[in-house]
Protein backbone atom coordinates (compact mmCIF):
# COMPACT_ATOMS: atom_id res chain seq x y z
CA UNK A 1 0.00 0.00 0.00
CA UNK A 2 1.78 2.93 -0.86
CA UNK A 3 1.24 6.49 0.90
CA UNK A 4 0.86 9.53 -1.49
CA UNK A 5 3.24 11.71 -0.31
CA UNK A 6 2.00 15.08 1.70
CA UNK A 7 2.31 18.51 0.58
CA UNK A 8 2.62 21.64 2.53
CA UNK A 9 0.69 24.68 2.42
CA UNK A 10 4.44 26.20 0.72
CA UNK A 11 4.39 23.80 -2.06
CA UNK A 12 0.57 24.04 -3.46
CA UNK A 13 1.04 26.23 -6.53
CA UNK A 14 -0.18 29.73 -6.37
CA UNK A 15 -1.62 31.42 -9.19
CA UNK A 16 0.50 34.05 -10.68
CA UNK A 17 0.65 37.45 -9.03
CA UNK A 18 -1.64 39.84 -11.46
CA UNK A 19 0.71 42.22 -13.23
CA UNK A 20 0.16 45.84 -11.70
CA UNK A 21 -2.16 48.19 -12.93
CA UNK A 22 -0.54 50.92 -15.35
CA UNK A 23 -0.98 54.01 -13.12
CA UNK A 24 -3.75 56.77 -14.37
CA UNK A 25 -0.61 58.79 -15.39
CA UNK A 26 1.31 56.46 -17.71
CA UNK A 27 -0.89 57.32 -21.42
CA UNK A 28 1.03 61.15 -20.81
CA UNK A 29 4.49 59.41 -21.12
CA UNK A 30 4.25 59.29 -24.69
CA UNK A 31 2.91 62.65 -25.00
CA UNK A 32 5.80 63.89 -22.25
CA UNK A 33 8.10 61.78 -24.54
CA UNK A 34 7.08 63.50 -27.98
CA UNK A 35 6.66 67.50 -26.85
CA UNK A 36 10.14 66.68 -25.50
CA UNK A 37 11.59 65.11 -28.67
CA UNK A 38 10.36 67.89 -30.70
CA UNK A 39 11.15 71.05 -28.34
CA UNK A 40 14.48 69.72 -27.78
CA UNK A 41 15.49 69.62 -31.48
CA UNK A 42 13.80 72.76 -32.49
CA UNK A 43 14.86 75.02 -29.59
CA UNK A 44 18.06 73.25 -28.92
CA UNK A 45 19.86 75.67 -30.86
CA UNK A 46 18.23 78.69 -29.41
CA UNK A 47 19.40 76.90 -25.72
CA UNK A 48 22.91 76.15 -27.29
CA UNK A 49 23.27 80.06 -27.49
CA UNK A 50 21.89 81.17 -24.92
CA UNK A 51 24.20 78.69 -22.70
CA UNK A 52 27.30 79.63 -24.46
CA UNK A 53 26.89 83.39 -24.13
CA UNK A 54 25.58 82.73 -20.46
CA UNK A 55 28.66 80.82 -19.89
CA UNK A 56 30.64 83.70 -21.26
CA UNK A 57 28.84 86.04 -19.14
CA UNK A 58 29.14 84.51 -15.88
CA UNK A 59 32.98 85.15 -16.32
CA UNK A 60 32.81 88.30 -17.38
CA UNK A 61 33.25 89.82 -13.94
CA UNK A 62 36.43 87.94 -12.76
CA UNK A 63 37.95 89.22 -16.68
CA UNK A 64 36.29 92.71 -16.23
CA UNK A 65 38.74 93.18 -13.02
CA UNK A 66 41.59 92.29 -14.85
CA UNK A 67 41.21 94.00 -18.06
CA UNK A 68 40.17 97.38 -16.44
CA UNK A 69 42.32 97.26 -13.21
CA UNK A 70 44.37 100.51 -13.93
CA UNK A 71 41.09 102.14 -14.41
CA UNK A 72 38.98 100.75 -11.28
CA UNK A 73 41.82 100.82 -9.18
CA UNK A 74 44.58 103.43 -7.22
CA UNK A 75 48.07 103.19 -7.95
CA UNK A 76 48.76 103.77 -4.11
CA UNK A 77 46.01 103.69 -0.94
CA UNK A 78 46.59 107.47 0.66
CA UNK A 79 45.83 107.91 3.85
CA UNK A 80 42.15 110.12 3.50
CA UNK A 81 40.21 110.51 0.47
CA UNK A 82 39.10 114.10 -1.16
CA UNK A 83 35.64 115.38 -0.88
CA UNK A 84 33.13 113.90 -3.07
CA UNK A 85 32.45 117.54 -4.71
CA UNK A 86 36.66 117.85 -5.39
CA UNK A 87 36.64 114.53 -7.26
CA UNK A 88 33.71 115.61 -9.40
CA UNK A 89 35.49 118.95 -9.67
CA UNK A 90 38.50 117.13 -10.91
CA UNK A 91 36.36 114.77 -13.55
CA UNK A 92 34.87 117.59 -14.80
CA UNK A 93 38.01 119.52 -15.61
CA UNK A 94 39.36 116.78 -17.50
CA UNK A 95 36.21 116.42 -19.19
CA UNK A 96 33.77 119.13 -19.34
CA UNK A 97 31.76 117.54 -22.04
CA UNK A 98 28.34 116.12 -21.07
CA UNK A 99 26.39 116.48 -17.72
CA UNK A 100 26.66 114.93 -14.72
CA UNK A 101 23.79 111.96 -14.20
CA UNK A 102 25.39 110.35 -11.43
CA UNK A 103 28.47 109.84 -8.78
CA UNK A 104 29.87 106.64 -7.35
CA UNK A 105 32.29 107.42 -4.87
CA UNK A 106 35.06 104.64 -3.94
CA UNK A 107 33.69 101.75 -2.44
CA UNK A 108 36.85 100.34 -0.31
CA UNK A 109 40.53 101.78 0.36
CA UNK A 110 41.51 100.44 -3.13
CA UNK A 111 39.03 101.67 -5.77
CA UNK A 112 38.70 104.69 -7.58
CA UNK A 113 35.62 107.30 -7.56
CA UNK A 114 33.33 106.66 -11.08
CA UNK A 115 31.68 110.33 -11.98
CA UNK A 116 29.34 109.16 -14.65
CA UNK A 117 28.51 111.73 -17.78
CA UNK A 118 25.61 111.80 -20.18
CA UNK A 119 25.10 113.67 -23.66
CA UNK A 120 29.03 113.37 -24.42
CA UNK A 121 29.27 113.29 -28.25
CA UNK A 122 30.46 109.64 -29.53
CA UNK A 123 28.64 107.92 -26.34
CA UNK A 124 25.78 105.60 -27.32
CA UNK A 125 22.47 107.54 -25.23
CA UNK A 126 21.88 104.74 -23.33
CA UNK A 127 25.26 104.62 -21.60
CA UNK A 128 27.17 106.91 -19.97
CA UNK A 129 31.00 107.90 -20.00
CA UNK A 130 32.36 106.64 -16.53
CA UNK A 131 35.63 108.75 -15.25
CA UNK A 132 37.62 107.13 -12.70
CA UNK A 133 39.41 109.45 -10.43
CA UNK A 134 41.82 108.58 -7.78
CA UNK A 135 39.90 109.79 -4.36
CA UNK A 136 43.54 110.35 -2.76
CA UNK A 137 45.11 112.82 -5.44
CA UNK A 138 41.93 113.56 -7.30
CA UNK A 139 44.02 112.31 -10.42
CA UNK A 140 41.62 111.00 -13.33
CA UNK A 141 42.82 106.84 -14.22
CA UNK A 142 41.00 107.19 -17.38
CA UNK A 143 37.47 106.83 -18.78
CA UNK A 144 35.28 103.93 -20.08
CA UNK A 145 31.25 103.58 -20.91
CA UNK A 146 29.45 102.47 -18.54
CA UNK A 147 26.37 100.47 -19.16
CA UNK A 148 23.41 99.59 -16.69
CA UNK A 149 22.53 99.57 -12.84
CA UNK A 150 25.61 96.83 -12.47
CA UNK A 151 28.09 98.95 -13.64
CA UNK A 152 28.96 97.36 -16.52
CA UNK A 153 32.14 97.61 -18.17
CA UNK A 154 32.91 97.84 -22.18
CA UNK A 155 33.80 94.38 -22.21
CA UNK A 156 30.90 92.80 -20.04
CA UNK A 157 28.61 95.08 -21.95
CA UNK A 158 29.50 93.61 -24.92
CA UNK A 159 28.71 89.64 -23.73
CA UNK A 160 25.83 90.93 -21.69
CA UNK A 161 24.17 92.06 -24.99
CA UNK A 162 25.39 89.52 -26.95
CA UNK A 163 23.67 87.12 -24.41
CA UNK A 164 20.67 89.06 -24.34
CA UNK A 165 19.89 90.20 -28.04
CA UNK A 166 22.95 89.10 -29.98
CA UNK A 167 23.71 93.03 -30.77
CA UNK A 168 20.30 92.55 -32.60
CA UNK A 169 18.64 95.41 -30.70
CA UNK A 170 14.73 94.42 -29.35
CA UNK A 171 14.05 91.93 -32.21
CA UNK A 172 16.93 90.14 -30.80
CA UNK A 173 15.76 89.40 -27.51
CA UNK A 174 13.38 87.30 -29.01
CA UNK A 175 15.90 84.61 -29.16
CA UNK A 176 16.54 84.77 -25.37
CA UNK A 177 13.25 85.19 -24.22
CA UNK A 178 11.96 81.97 -26.50
CA UNK A 179 15.07 80.30 -24.74
CA UNK A 180 13.97 81.06 -21.53
CA UNK A 181 10.19 80.43 -21.95
CA UNK A 182 11.05 76.46 -23.45
CA UNK A 183 14.17 75.60 -21.00
CA UNK A 184 11.80 74.65 -18.32
CA UNK A 185 9.38 72.77 -20.17
CA UNK A 186 11.86 70.46 -21.64
CA UNK A 187 13.83 69.97 -18.11
CA UNK A 188 10.26 69.27 -16.65
CA UNK A 189 9.76 67.06 -19.23
CA UNK A 190 13.19 64.90 -19.33
CA UNK A 191 12.26 64.38 -15.32
CA UNK A 192 8.64 62.77 -15.86
CA UNK A 193 10.67 60.48 -18.89
CA UNK A 194 13.29 59.84 -16.31
CA UNK A 195 11.62 58.99 -13.57
CA UNK A 196 9.02 56.79 -15.22
CA UNK A 197 11.63 54.63 -16.72
CA UNK A 198 12.59 51.46 -14.90
CA UNK A 199 15.37 52.11 -12.48
CA UNK A 200 17.77 49.40 -14.34
CA UNK A 201 17.34 51.32 -17.35
CA UNK A 202 19.09 54.21 -15.70
CA UNK A 203 22.22 53.42 -15.03
CA UNK A 204 25.34 54.41 -17.03
CA UNK A 205 27.76 52.07 -15.73
CA UNK A 206 28.18 49.20 -17.30
CA UNK A 207 26.43 50.49 -21.18
CA UNK A 208 27.21 51.56 -24.39
CA UNK A 209 26.04 53.17 -27.34
CA UNK A 210 22.86 54.88 -27.42
CA UNK A 211 21.69 53.47 -24.01
CA UNK A 212 25.03 54.68 -22.49
CA UNK A 213 24.10 58.53 -24.44
CA UNK A 214 20.57 58.64 -22.87
CA UNK A 215 22.02 57.53 -18.97
CA UNK A 216 24.56 60.22 -19.24
CA UNK A 217 21.76 62.72 -20.57
CA UNK A 218 19.19 61.77 -17.64
CA UNK A 219 20.91 62.02 -15.27
CA UNK A 220 22.32 64.79 -15.59
CA UNK A 221 19.70 66.53 -16.60
CA UNK A 222 18.12 65.16 -13.61
CA UNK A 223 20.69 66.87 -11.50
CA UNK A 224 21.02 70.10 -13.29
CA UNK A 225 16.90 70.46 -13.94
CA UNK A 226 16.20 72.71 -10.53
CA UNK A 227 18.98 75.41 -11.52
CA UNK A 228 16.92 75.21 -15.00
CA UNK A 229 13.64 75.87 -13.92
CA UNK A 230 15.61 78.90 -11.85
CA UNK A 231 17.00 80.40 -15.13
CA UNK A 232 13.58 80.23 -16.81
CA UNK A 233 11.76 81.95 -14.21
CA UNK A 234 13.91 84.54 -13.53
CA UNK A 235 15.22 84.85 -17.30
CA UNK A 236 11.46 85.60 -17.65
CA UNK A 237 11.27 88.32 -15.25
CA UNK A 238 12.64 90.81 -17.32
CA UNK A 239 12.16 89.59 -20.82
CA UNK A 240 9.88 91.52 -23.42
CA UNK A 241 6.65 90.23 -23.26
CA UNK A 242 6.27 87.88 -20.47
CA UNK A 243 8.24 90.45 -18.54
CA UNK A 244 5.65 92.57 -19.24
CA UNK A 245 3.11 90.35 -18.26
CA UNK A 246 5.04 89.70 -14.98
CA UNK A 247 5.06 93.24 -13.91
CA UNK A 248 1.46 93.99 -14.45
CA UNK A 249 0.49 91.32 -12.46
CA UNK A 250 3.16 92.39 -9.61
CA UNK A 251 1.49 95.90 -9.28
CA UNK A 252 -2.16 94.41 -9.32
CA UNK A 253 -0.96 92.55 -6.16
CA UNK A 254 0.46 95.40 -5.00
CA UNK A 255 4.17 93.77 -4.98
CA UNK A 256 5.68 96.74 -7.38
CA UNK A 257 9.31 97.24 -6.67
CA UNK A 258 9.19 100.61 -4.19
CA UNK A 259 11.30 104.08 -5.47
CA UNK A 260 12.45 107.36 -3.47
CA UNK A 261 10.21 110.00 -4.00
CA UNK A 262 12.86 113.13 -5.61
CA UNK A 263 10.60 115.66 -5.14
CA UNK A 264 12.37 118.27 -3.13
CA UNK A 265 8.98 119.11 -0.97
CA UNK A 266 8.80 115.25 0.32
CA UNK A 267 5.72 114.85 -1.84
CA UNK A 268 5.79 110.67 -2.32
CA UNK A 269 4.34 111.06 -5.48
CA UNK A 270 7.34 111.99 -7.89
CA UNK A 271 10.01 109.51 -9.46
CA UNK A 272 13.79 109.57 -9.36
CA UNK A 273 15.81 112.28 -10.70
CA UNK A 274 18.10 110.71 -13.14
CA UNK A 275 19.87 113.86 -15.06
CA UNK A 276 21.35 117.36 -14.13
CA UNK A 277 23.60 120.06 -15.93
CA UNK A 278 26.69 121.26 -15.14
CA UNK A 279 29.24 119.87 -11.95
CA UNK A 280 26.16 118.52 -9.85
CA UNK A 281 27.42 120.47 -6.92
CA UNK A 282 23.65 121.94 -6.33
CA UNK A 283 22.73 123.61 -3.05
CA UNK A 284 24.33 122.25 0.26
CA UNK A 285 26.64 120.30 -2.44
CA UNK A 286 27.51 116.52 -2.44
CA UNK A 287 29.84 116.44 0.18
CA UNK A 288 26.52 117.35 2.94
CA UNK A 289 24.33 115.33 0.97
CA UNK A 290 26.45 112.49 1.28
CA UNK A 291 26.59 112.94 4.88
CA UNK A 292 22.70 113.28 4.92
CA UNK A 293 22.36 109.60 3.59
CA UNK A 294 25.20 108.60 5.98
CA UNK A 295 23.46 109.39 8.70
CA UNK A 296 20.43 107.71 7.47
CA UNK A 297 22.95 104.53 7.54
CA UNK A 298 23.61 104.35 3.99
CA UNK A 299 26.84 102.57 3.71
CA UNK A 300 29.49 101.79 0.70
CA UNK A 301 28.42 101.38 -1.81
CA UNK A 302 26.09 104.15 -2.93
CA UNK A 303 24.99 106.32 -5.90
CA UNK A 304 24.60 110.21 -5.68
CA UNK A 305 22.08 111.44 -8.73
CA UNK A 306 21.99 115.05 -8.96
CA UNK A 307 18.15 116.61 -9.11
CA UNK A 308 17.07 116.78 -12.77
CA UNK A 309 15.81 120.42 -12.25
CA UNK A 310 14.53 123.14 -9.34
CA UNK A 311 12.06 121.28 -7.75
CA UNK A 312 13.83 117.59 -6.98
CA UNK A 313 15.92 116.52 -4.86
CA UNK A 314 19.14 114.78 -4.76
CA UNK A 315 18.90 110.97 -4.57
CA UNK A 316 21.24 108.49 -2.87
CA UNK A 317 20.57 104.90 -3.30
CA UNK A 318 23.21 101.95 -2.04
CA UNK A 319 24.02 99.63 -4.89
CA UNK A 320 25.65 96.72 -3.93
CA UNK A 321 23.70 93.75 -5.37
CA UNK A 322 25.55 90.79 -3.38
CA UNK A 323 24.52 89.43 0.05
CA UNK A 324 23.75 90.69 1.88
CA UNK A 325 21.96 93.37 -0.55
CA UNK A 326 21.96 96.68 0.16
CA UNK A 327 19.53 98.72 -1.53
CA UNK A 328 18.15 101.22 0.62
CA UNK A 329 17.78 104.91 -1.25
CA UNK A 330 16.60 108.48 0.20
CA UNK A 331 16.22 111.92 -1.27
CA UNK A 332 17.97 114.71 0.04
CA UNK A 333 16.41 118.44 0.01
CA UNK A 334 19.59 120.16 -2.20
CA UNK A 335 18.53 123.61 0.01
CA UNK A 336 18.31 122.08 3.32
CA UNK A 337 20.29 119.06 3.22
CA UNK A 338 17.30 117.41 5.14
CA UNK A 339 16.39 113.39 3.96
CA UNK A 340 12.93 114.26 2.59
CA UNK A 341 11.86 110.52 2.00
CA UNK A 342 13.14 106.77 2.39
CA UNK A 343 12.72 103.73 1.05
CA UNK A 344 14.30 100.92 2.67
CA UNK A 345 15.22 97.33 1.21
CA UNK A 346 14.05 95.32 4.05
CA UNK A 347 10.36 97.24 3.73
CA UNK A 348 9.99 95.68 0.00
CA UNK A 349 7.13 93.91 -0.80
CA UNK A 350 7.95 89.85 -0.97
CA UNK A 351 7.82 89.61 -4.70
CA UNK A 352 9.54 92.41 -5.12
CA UNK A 353 12.52 91.17 -2.87
CA UNK A 354 12.21 87.99 -4.70
CA UNK A 355 12.75 89.84 -8.04
CA UNK A 356 15.65 91.71 -7.15
CA UNK A 357 17.33 88.42 -5.77
CA UNK A 358 16.52 86.31 -8.38
CA UNK A 359 17.50 88.47 -10.72
CA UNK A 360 20.66 89.21 -9.09
CA UNK A 361 21.03 85.53 -8.85
CA UNK A 362 20.97 84.76 -12.52
CA UNK A 363 23.52 87.53 -13.45
CA UNK A 364 25.97 86.04 -10.91
CA UNK A 365 26.37 89.04 -8.76
CA UNK A 366 24.13 88.12 -5.43
CA UNK A 367 26.52 84.92 -4.04
CA UNK A 368 30.00 87.00 -5.91
CA UNK A 369 32.66 84.19 -7.73
CA UNK A 370 30.60 80.76 -6.16
CA UNK A 371 27.32 82.50 -7.51
CA UNK A 372 29.01 82.66 -11.02
CA UNK A 373 31.16 79.05 -11.05
CA UNK A 374 27.77 77.59 -10.41
CA UNK A 375 26.18 79.41 -13.44
CA UNK A 376 29.16 78.03 -15.39
CA UNK A 377 28.56 75.17 -14.08
CA UNK A 378 25.31 74.85 -15.49
CA UNK A 379 25.66 76.43 -18.58
CA UNK A 380 28.32 73.40 -19.02
CA UNK A 381 25.93 71.19 -18.16
CA UNK A 382 22.96 72.28 -20.36
CA UNK A 383 25.85 72.59 -23.56
CA UNK A 384 26.42 68.85 -22.97
CA UNK A 385 22.48 67.71 -22.58
CA UNK A 386 21.95 69.15 -25.95
CA UNK A 387 25.16 67.64 -27.27
CA UNK A 388 23.57 64.25 -25.63
CA UNK A 389 20.26 64.99 -27.24
CA UNK A 390 21.02 65.12 -31.08
CA UNK A 391 23.84 62.11 -30.54
CA UNK A 392 20.69 60.15 -29.50
CA UNK A 393 18.70 61.58 -32.05
CA UNK A 394 21.66 60.03 -34.43
CA UNK A 395 21.99 56.85 -32.76
CA UNK A 396 18.49 56.11 -33.11
CA UNK A 397 18.59 55.76 -36.66
CA UNK A 398 17.15 57.35 -39.49
CA UNK A 399 14.60 55.03 -40.03
CA UNK A 400 12.29 57.91 -41.48
CA UNK A 401 12.83 61.48 -41.99
CA UNK A 402 13.14 62.34 -38.37
CA UNK A 403 15.24 59.91 -36.83
CA UNK A 404 11.92 57.35 -36.26
CA UNK A 405 9.96 59.88 -34.35
CA UNK A 406 7.54 59.05 -31.15
CA UNK A 407 4.44 57.75 -33.12
CA UNK A 408 1.74 60.49 -33.47
CA UNK A 409 -1.98 60.29 -31.83
CA UNK A 410 -0.59 59.92 -28.15
CA UNK A 411 -2.99 62.56 -26.26
CA UNK A 412 -5.46 60.33 -28.01
CA UNK A 413 -4.80 57.68 -25.09
CA UNK A 414 -4.69 60.66 -22.41
CA UNK A 415 -7.94 60.43 -20.07
CA UNK A 416 -10.49 63.07 -20.61
CA UNK A 417 -10.01 64.07 -16.92
CA UNK A 418 -6.29 64.87 -17.04
CA UNK A 419 -6.79 66.28 -20.94
CA UNK A 420 -8.81 68.96 -20.65
CA UNK A 421 -7.57 70.86 -17.59
CA UNK A 422 -4.49 69.77 -18.93
CA UNK A 423 -5.23 71.90 -21.87
CA UNK A 424 -6.59 74.53 -19.78
CA UNK A 425 -3.64 75.60 -18.01
CA UNK A 426 -1.57 75.10 -21.24
CA UNK A 427 -3.57 77.61 -22.77
CA UNK A 428 -3.24 80.03 -19.96
CA UNK A 429 0.41 79.65 -19.55
CA UNK A 430 0.99 80.26 -23.13
CA UNK A 431 -1.20 83.41 -23.13
CA UNK A 432 1.32 84.94 -19.83
CA UNK A 433 4.46 83.41 -22.08
CA UNK A 434 3.93 83.88 -25.66
CA UNK A 435 6.96 83.13 -27.15
CA UNK A 436 6.08 79.40 -25.35
CA UNK A 437 2.41 79.54 -26.39
CA UNK A 438 2.70 80.65 -30.12
CA UNK A 439 5.53 77.83 -30.64
CA UNK A 440 3.28 75.24 -29.12
CA UNK A 441 0.34 76.24 -31.17
CA UNK A 442 2.63 76.07 -34.71
CA UNK A 443 4.11 72.76 -32.98
CA UNK A 444 0.58 71.08 -32.80
CA UNK A 445 -1.10 72.64 -36.00
CA UNK A 446 2.09 71.66 -38.59
CA UNK A 447 2.43 68.05 -36.22
CA UNK A 448 -1.46 67.70 -37.52
CA UNK A 449 -0.72 68.27 -41.42
CA UNK A 450 2.28 66.16 -41.65
CA UNK A 451 -0.30 63.64 -39.93
CA UNK A 452 -2.69 64.31 -42.34
CA UNK A 453 -0.10 64.16 -45.20
CA UNK A 454 1.46 60.65 -44.37
CA UNK A 455 -2.20 59.29 -43.71
CA UNK A 456 -3.48 60.10 -47.32
CA UNK A 457 -0.24 59.10 -48.46
CA UNK A 458 -0.65 55.67 -47.14
CA UNK A 459 -4.18 55.81 -47.80
CA UNK A 460 -2.86 56.11 -51.75
CA UNK A 461 -0.71 53.85 -51.73
CA UNK A 462 -2.72 51.14 -50.11
CA UNK A 463 -5.98 51.56 -52.89
CA UNK A 464 -3.02 51.31 -55.49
Amino acid sequence: MSIAPSTTKDEVPQPAAPAPAPSRWAPLRPLVLRLHFYAGVFVAPFLLVAAVTGFLYAGAFQAERIVYRDEMTVAAVGDSKLPVSEQVDAARKAHPEGTVSAIRPSPAADATTRVLLSGVPGVDPNRTLAVFVDPYTGKVRGTLEQYGSTGALPLRTWIDEFHRDLHLGENGRLYSEFAASWLWVIAGGGIVLWFSRRRALRKVRGTSGRRRTLGLHGSVGVWAAAGFFFLSATGLTWSTYAGANIDELRTSLGQSTPSVSAAAGGDHSGHGASASAGNADHGVGLDKVLAAARAEGLGDPVEIVPPADESSAYVVRQVQRSWPEKQDSVAVDPTSGEVTDTVRFADYPLLAKLTRWGIDLHTGVLFGLINQLALMVLALSLVLLIVWGYRMWWQRGRGSAFGRPIPRGAWQQVPPQILAPGVVVVAVLGYFVPLLGIPLAGFVVADVILGEIAHRRGKGSTTA
